[in-house]
């Protein structure tokens, strides 16, 4: 195990504090939205009075922190330790929604923070140093190099593959066919993600690298691949439960990312083999304590059925308990993609 360079420091920081905004955000923005459906028309029913609640507003504005700080973390940390830390805003969401939502955080999930903790400081101390970068120039060389060229070009191939042949086919009925589209997508779209961060820190750092179109170059294949991204993505989550397409998504997702960044900066090419497995075995710890949150959430939580059986009316706070449980938003959605 190496010392951590400062670069990584730098990024993990960021990563943390993206990780805290965001996870924070879901909650904020929820207890906006029960205020707003308490009196006028819930979100879930089509109602926009949310707009209206100052809460919802400060939840945005902690989601849009995080997003900065995340997009901030790639420019000075390889992927493979920024993008495995997402998991940390489940944990945030998790425990924040015990505290201030009612919503029990069963002895399996508190297992499944312990696990995505372990797991992320495994990766954090044996985590590559960062490429050092002098200019856009040189990220462009990376991402034309025939390893990565061939690589782009495989997941363009799929994602037309899946999107003209089997989302017409299979879209509605096969998770995989949206998720896979945004898991491949976002591998790319993290890489343009480090590509214009690096440029906008050599920028600032007094070497201007607007002046390149490889930039601007980045920085349309950027947006581009947001924009599809996340119309599949919503696809995803409007077709698919989101208990499942979270973690799916997740594993996909950080997986495909972190092949990406090691195509393309060669990131496993100055570590040992058994630096290389301890990353695995991280990353691996993390994806089970993910799956843990996920799995345990609504654990010890009544089912809609119960309020219908004759022990609720045993009960007389049975209905009120399942009710306040019930009050899900769309926009309460667990930050899974790093984008």
């Amino acid at each position: 195990m190496g010392e951590i360079s400062s670069d990584n420091v730098h990024g993990l920081i960021l990563a943390i504090s993206s990780s805290i905004f965001i996870g924070s955000s879901f909650i904020i923005k929820k207890k906006g939205l029960m205020k707003a459906g308490a009196s006028g028309t819930r979100a879930g029913s089509g109602g926009h009075s949310y707009l209206l609640q100052p809460m919802w507003w400060a939840g945005m504005v902690s989601m849009v922190l995080g997003e900065i700080a995340n997009f901030a973390a790639y420019a000075f940390a390889p992927a493979i330790l920024v993008t495995p830390l997402g998991a940390l805003s489940i944990i945030v969401s998790a425990v924040l929604a015990h505290y201030f939502l009612d919503e029990r955080l069963h002895i399996f999930g508190v297992v499944g923070c312990v696990l995505c903790l372990v797991g992320s400081t495994t990766i954090v101390l044996h985590a590559p140093h960062e490429t050092q970068v002098s200019s856009v120039k040189q990220v462009w060389n990376f991402a034309t190099e025939p390893g990565f060229m061939i690589y782009a070009c495989t997941v363009l191939v799929l994602v037309g593959v899946l999107i003209y042949r089997y989302v017409p086919l299979y879209g509605q009925t096969h998770l995989i066919i949206y998720v896979g589209i945004c898991s491949l997508m976002g591998s790319l779209t993290v890489m343009c993600v480090k590509a214009v961060g690096i440029a906008i820190k050599l920028s600032f750092s007094g070497s201007n690298q607007f002046k390149y179109f490889q930039t601007w170059f980045f920085t349309l294949l950027l947006v581009g691949f947001c924009v599809m991204q996340l119309n599949y993505l919503n696809k995803a989550l409007d077709t698919f439960n989101i208990n499942v397409v979270s973690p799916v998504y997740y594993v996909l997702f950080t997986s495909l990312t972190i092949l990406a960044s090691i195509i393309m900066f060669k990131d496993w090419d100055d570590q040992s083999a058994s630096q290389i497995a301890t990353e695995i075995c991280g990353f691996v710890t993390i994806l089970c304590g993910t799956f843990l949150l996920h799995k345990t959430k609504d654990m010890g939580i009544p089912t809609a059925s119960s309020l219908t059986s004759p022990n609720a009316h045993a009960d007389p706070n049975s209905r009120h308990l399942e009710l306040r449980h019930v009050t899900v938003s769309a926009l309460s959605v667990p930050n899974t993609s790093k984008v």
